[in-house]
C-alpha cells in the first residue's frame, strides 16, 4: 500500500502552517499542524496495515507447507 495520502496531507499541512505564519493567522497555522498530524497518522496506519498483511501472508505460506 502507498503512503501518498499521508504525505499529501502532511505537505498541505506544512503549506497551511507556512501561510498562517506569513499572514499572522493562528487558526490557519493550527489547522496546518493538525493536518500534518493527520498525515503522519495515515502513514503510520498504512505501515501497520502493510506489516499485518505481510505477517498474514507468512502465516498462510506456513500453513500451506504443513
Amino acid at each position: 500500500m502507498g503512503e501518498e495520502g499521508g504525505l499529501i496531507d502532511e505537505a498541505k499541512g506544512r503549506a497551511k502552517e507556512a501561510a498562517g505564519s506569513l499572514l499572522d493567522d493562528d487558526d490557519l497555522r493550527k489547522e496546518g499542524r493538525v493536518e500534518q498530524k493527520v498525515g503522519q497518522a495515515k502513514r503510520k496506519a498504512e505501515e501497520l496495515i502493510d506489516q499485518a498483511s505481510e505477517k498474514a501472508k507468512d502465516l498462510v505460506k506456513g500453513e500451506d507447507r504443513a
